[in-house]
């Protein structure tokens, strides 16, 4: 198959994944309404890089629920709309970039002998720039930290709230 990104050594067009998990010290139900039902309040807690966050449809936060963030990820700052693509409460909390091609999911299986919730974060970059091609690996390398820090912040974030609220 002709591929010219292949021939002129512009990189993949594959997506580019990250993913990342842990074991939260909370039950899904509480999980899930700090990921999900919270998002507009939390997010910018355990994702740093998001410095203004604003819901556009109005009601609480569910499927096709539609916001607007800006971000400064490593000196470049961005802006985008998203859509709430998958909202299954202590299951699962998508959401899809409207102008920007990338996914974000947070999946969560209770464990309920523990009381506690393991939580799966996965980001997907849909579709690489073209002008981002050749900086692939360093785009990779810097999706795979940035997963594994989602999760560590939103484990330490969570499991504080919940003392907070047990106390």
């Amino acid at each position: 198959m002709f591929n010219l990104g292949s021939m002129l050594n512009l990189g993949s067009t594959e997506p580019v994944i990250g993913s990342a998990s842990t074991i939260v010290k909370c039950s899904a139900s509480e999980l899930f309404q700090f990921i999900g039902e919270n998002l507009f309040q939390n997010y910018p807690q355990w994702s740093p890089e998001v410095k203004e966050l604003e819901k556009i449809t109005p009601g609480p936060v569910q499927l096709g629920t539609i916001g607007r963030q800006v971000r400064l990820d490593q000196g470049r700052r961005s802006e985008s709309r998203f859509k709430i693509s998958d909202f299954i409460p202590e299951e699962r909390l998508t959401f899809t970039g409207i102008s920007d091609p990338y996914r974000c999911s947070y999946e969560l299986q209770a464990n309920h002998l523990e009381n506690s919730t393991k939580l799966t974060f996965t980001f997907e970059l849909l579709e690489l720039l073209v002008v981002m091609r050749p900086f692939e690996a360093l785009v990779r390398a810097s999706i795979k930290e940035g997963v594994s820090k989602t999760v560590q912040n939103i484990k330490q974030l969570a499991e504080a709230e919940k003392v907070k609220c047990n106390n």
